[in-house]
Order: C-alpha cells, then sequence, then structure tokens
C-alpha cells in the first residue's frame, strides 16, 4: 500500500521550507547533525538488544572514561556505527548506492569485533534466521542484493519513500551478513535519503514493536505499509526539527507547550506522534519550535 496523497503533500511543503531555510546554514545543519549522532547509534544499536544507555553511548563517543561493566565489544560496537553514519553522510553525496558501497561499510562495521565475517556476505555453511525467518541461502544472498538494488534504481514511479521503505524490507529478509544487518540496513535508508537532499532519520528503539512487525507483515503477506508509515512518520520528524531551528525558534518541551496553549498534554503527545503537529524528540525528549 502506497503512503497517502495527504503525507506526500506534507513532506512536498516540507522538503521545500527546509530546502529554503538550509541556504547558507550549512554549518548549522552540521551542528544538528553531530548532536544527533549519539541519539542515533544508541538506538539502532538498541534495537539490536544492546545493553547501552544513551548517557553511556555518549560517553564512549566522547572518549569519556564508562564502566568497567561496559563489554569492549560494545564500545567498538558504538564507535564503529558513529564512524559508518559519518562516512555514510559524505559518501552519499558523491555516488548511488552499490553493492562495494554496502560491503565497505559492513566492513567498517565489524571491524575489531569479528574481522572473519567483515566487509563480507555470508557464504557456504553460514545460514542465519530471525525468529521463524529463515534466510536466503549463502549462494543467493550476492545475486539477489544485486537484484535489489537494480530494481531500486529503475523504479522511476513508486513514491521515494515507499521506494525505501521497500529496499530495506527485502534488504533485512535477505539478511545478507552474519552479524550487522539491521545496523547497516538502517544506515542504507539515510544514505538513500541524504542521495535525494533529505535529512537522515533516527528509526527509534521505542518504536522497536512497530518496526519489527513491518518485517512479520512482509515476509507473511508481503504488506509494506506499516514500513513505509515507519520512515514517512520519522522522515517528517526529522525535516520538524530542521525546519524549527533553521528559523531560530525558541526550543521548549511539549509538556510546557501544552500548558501554554492550555491542552491536555495526552492530546498534543498524540498529535506529535503522528506528527499532525511540527514536534520532534531530543534524546527522547518531545519538543517544538515557538515562533519568533
Amino acid at each position: 500500500m502506497a503512503t497517502s496523497q495527504l503525507t506526500k503533500d506534507r513532506i512536498r511543503t516540507l522538503k521545500q521550507e527546509y530546502d529554503r531555510l538550509r541556504i547558507g546554514k550549512e554549518s548549522l545543519l552540521k551542528i544538528i547533525n553531530e548532536a544527533e549522532i549519539a541519539e542515533s547509534v544508541y538506538n539502532s544499536n538498541a534495537i539490536e538488544n544492546s545493553k547501552l544507555t544513551l548517557p553511556e553511548t555518549e560517553k564512549i563517543l566522547l572518549e569519556l572514561e564508562v564502566s568497567h561493566d561496559i563489554l569492549l565489544r560494545e564500545v567498538f560496537e558504538a564507535k564503529n556505527l558513529a564512524r559508518v553514519m559519518e562516512y555514510v553522510r559524505m559518501k552519499s553525496q558523491e555516488e548511488e548506492l552499490t553493492k562495494e558501497t554496502i560491503l565497505l561499510l559492513h566492513k567498517m562495521l565489524i571491524e575489531n569485533i569479528d574481522e572473519s565475517i567483515s566487509g563480507r556476505f555470508r557464504k557456504e555453511h553460514e545460514y542465519v534466521r530471525v525468529g521463524a525467518h529463515i534466510a536466503p541461502a549463502p549462494e543467493h544472498v550476492e545475486r539477489l542484493i544485486e537484484d535489489a538494488l537494480i530494481r531500486y534504481s529503475s523504479d522511476q514511479e513508486a513514491y521515494f519513500s515507499d521506494k525505501i521503505a521497500n529496499f530495506h524490507l527485502h534488504f533485512e529478509t535477505i539478511h545478507p551478513f552474519n552479524d550487522g544487518n539491521g545496523r547497516i540496513g538502517r544506515v542504507i535508508i539515510n544514505y538513500q535519503l541524504y542521495r535525494l537532499g533529505f535529512p537522515g532519520i533516527i528509526i527509534r528503539d521505542k518504536e522497536k514493536k512497530s518496526y519489527y512487525r513491518s518485517f512479520e507483515e512482509y515476509r507473511n503477506s508481503k504488506i509494506t505499509k506499516t514500513a513505509e508509515k515507519v520512515v514517512t512518520l520519522a522522515l517528517t520528524e526529522a525535516l520538524h526539527k530542521r525546519i524549527a531551528y533553521l528559523n531560530g525558534f525558541t526550543i521548549i518541551k511539549l509538556a510546557d507547550y501544552a500548558k501554554k496553549i492550555n491542552k491536555p498534554v495526552s492530546a498534543i503527545l498524540n498529535a506529535a506522534k503522528r506528527q499532525t503537529i511540527s514536534a520532534f524528540r531530543e534524546k527522547g525528549v518531545w519538543k517544538i519550535g515557538e515562533g519568533k
């Protein structure tokens, strides 16, 4: 099921405002992007059941001392993913996504964690499953990834976020690597968005249930609606955040905003979750920009 026209119109309007406001403000956008790295890393790793908290992730990325209880693997998972995210932001401006780029991203992600599987697809006898889903046999992986890339690049009719959501569903269903599939898949979403001039998105651990449900629906019934909604809601939120900062608005907590307009916090929070108001999250806290 394709994204509704109402959502398309909303995103088009936000993108036009974002493009207008961003002119000459590259330094501000860079600061916003850099400030999001820890939050992006934390959420992507948390979806994969990492026990690191956001404050711990921030400390690791800032090279600050962390608890001795934190495993060395967790440190590398955070640092490597941050490096991959920063690399993608630059690399995406240079070329379309390729199989070679995907392999390089994986090598960067798994470096110092498991060199025996880094930077390569699953090979003979390396089978994986996710829940009840058994991924395709290793001998089919490379061809399936190449086919997915061709299908993505050649589809000139589907709405861009639907294409991205569908590629993500297909990529995760192929599960081409022994480890790191989810994190690489979410990085690829941003690679594809950057190529189109959009900001990157954060798929949050708090939305993990609906995110995981999107894979079940796709694998069982080829339903793509939930995944498309996950992407468009996250993208709308990313645009709302940047537009608020680019406009120079005062950023306040959504709870304080609800009090100021004399509305129930629960009602405003629901509107934020539906992205029918220009709210966004920072470190898990809902906020909104107040006009000048």
